[in-house]
């Protein structure tokens, strides 16, 4: 199991985790940690669909579609609530390492 399989299964725990216990006050903290973790070891062929996935569940409420499903709704909209927390810091971290690879790398750019 490589290093970043590893991250991402423990971002998913945690996020699974955090949307059940209330009062940590870390509990964002360490999600935003753990997503730019994961976000470095994204693949270039897959940060544009992490990219979206973060955008959809963060900011188009993806994560509230859940609700209309009798008796695990609310528990799925939670999970996926804070796994959204995850996506989008590993989104910036993908976002910033495209940013660098292509200005100071010389990476997918044509001059």
């Amino acid at each position: 199991m490589s290093i970043a399989r590893i991250i991402w299964s423990v971002s998913l725990l945690a996020a699974v985790i955090f949307a059940f216990v209330n009062g940590f006050e870390y509990a964002g903290a360490l999600l935003a940690i753990l997503g730019l973790l994961s976000g470095f070891f994204v693949d270039a062929e897959h940060r544009q669909g992490l990219i979206i996935a973060a955008v959809f569940l963060a900011a188009a409420g993806g994560a509230g579609a859940w609700n209309s499903i009798p008796g695990i709704g609310e528990y799925l909209t939670k999970i996926f609530g804070t796994y959204s927390a995850v996506l989008s810091a590993a989104a910036l971290m993908t976002i910033a390492r495209t940013t660098v690879e292509r200005l100071f790398l010389n990476k997918g750019t044509a001059g």
